[in-house]
């Protein structure tokens, strides 16, 4: 049985990613990358890419529009980019990615297999093998768009692919992990789950293979003029055959509101004040200088708090991604616009703590490991500001934390607001 962490429902947006947001995105994407694999290893962050909450949870802290069908072309592209320059120590490489670039991917792994030693024609044929089984092997009314491979030195790999359907204005996004993979065509996927949009064509299940068998006889037999006979002979009416629950179906699949505003019901509250106090307790003992930059300091060890989590969180505390939009806000000013200043505060922080922990210096890398475990201890007892309110106050500040969005800078607030 494969593995297979689950799938993604998300609104379908179009647009652009800005550059400054996008460079940011590179540099964070990267930072955290490194700081899970000097954590727990390679195996363990390609897992943490194949499990759809834990991606999500992922863009959104990196300031990405926290629900919508783009954050999973700016993260694929974000990592690509940010990790490139890092494949030979950290012995993982992006591949693909939307349109023209995922049909590079058979290429770019051939490439990679001679430089690292691994067979690349068959990456490659694990990379079509994998985009047939979701775009015609599973026939659920999504065409798939975006591919990408992410593959590491021993020859592990994730796949992470997203097909769209422009009538319900809807993605799909597919994880898949090479960890278990016994064949591609016998239940490959721990689950395919979402909303009931009726029924699906699955060939990919092993409770088809007399199927897959019989339609090649035929194939064989009749050529395409007989198959075409064939069908028209069926009696579409004809009722379905009862069908036994799948094993399949436990697997969680996210799926994500229309509504662009970050709302209560879409956060955990418990885990955001958790991270709001272990930031206001644990941050003056473990990140002093941060406090000395004037207007800043305990606004970053805030998000900090929450890139913690992304790098340390079990699975199980990504069931409301929404709550890590609150760490840098998003481009499209929902929650609130980007705070520029902040963000970068936060890169050169965990940048830093990565630097010295590949020197053996593991001291700042521990102080972030600490803001998570606090994090967690307190969110049982900790109280704070409603969602609400927490939004209405990054908005207020805005403009001394450099928010920034798709509409421009935000703008200093008239002196009535103030005052």
């Amino acid at each position: 049985m494969a593995r297979r962490a689950g799938s993604a429902d998300l609104p379908l947006h179009s647009g652009r990613v800005p550059a400054w947001l996008g460079q940011r995105m590179t540099r964070l994407g990267a930072v955290i990358a490194e700081a899970i694999v000097i954590e727990y290893g390679r195996d363990e962050f390609l897992r943490r890419l194949a499990h759809p909450f834990w991606f999500q949870s992922f863009g959104a802290v990196m300031g990405m529009d926290w629900h919508s069908s783009g954050i999973t072309t700016s993260v694929l592209g974000a990592l690509k980019r940010g990790l490139a320059p890092l494949a030979g120590e950290l012995g993982l490489h992006v591949c693909g990615g939307r349109g023209r670039h995922s049909r590079a991917t058979p290429a770019e792994l051939a490439a990679v297999g001679m430089r690292v030693g691994l067979d690349g024609d068959a990456l490659a044929r694990a990379s079509r093998l994998v985009a047939k089984v979701d775009s015609a092997a599973v026939q659920d009314g999504f065409d798939l768009y975006l591919h990408g491979f992410i593959v590491s030195d021993d020859g592990r790999w994730v796949v992470i692919q997203q097909g769209m359907n422009g009538d319900r204005r809807q993605a799909r996004r597919y994880h898949w992990l090479s960890e278990g993979i016994e064949s591609f065509l016998d239940a490959p996927h721990a689950a395919i789950e979402g909303v009931n949009q009726g029924r699906i064509v699955n060939l990919a299940d092993e409770r088809a293979a007399a199927s897959r068998d019989r339609q090649l006889a035929l194939l064989r037999e009749t050529g395409p003029d007989g198959i075409i006979r064939a069908l028209e002979e069926i009696d579409p009416a004809a009722a379905p055959r009862a069908r036994a629950p799948s094993p399949q179906a436990m697997l969680p699949h996210l799926v994500m509101p229309q509504h662009h505003d970050v709302r209560p019901e879409n956060v955990v509250t418990r885990r955001l004040h958790g991270a709001l106090a272990a930031a206001a307790e644990q941050g003056p003992t473990d990140f002093p200088d941060l406090l000395l930059v004037p207007g800043i300091g305990a606004r970053t060890i805030r998000s900090l708090a929450m890139v913690a989590e992304v790098v340390h969180g079990a699975p199980c505390r990504f069931s409301d991604p929404a709550r890590f939009s609150l760490a840098h806000g998003g481009k499209d000013r929902h929650p609130f616009p980007v705070p520029t200043h902040v963000y970068d505060r936060t890169i050169a922080t965990m940048k830093a703590a990565v630097t010295a922990a590949r020197l053996g210096q593991d001291e700042k890398l521990a102080a972030i490991r600490r803001l998570d475990q606090q994090a967690r201890r307190l969110e049982a007892t900790a109280s704070g500001p409603s969602v609400e309110a927490l939004i209405a106050e990054e908005r207020r500040h805005s403009h001394a934390f450099g928010g920034r969005s798709i509409f421009g800078r935000e703008p200093a607030p008239a002196a009535e607001e103030v005052a």
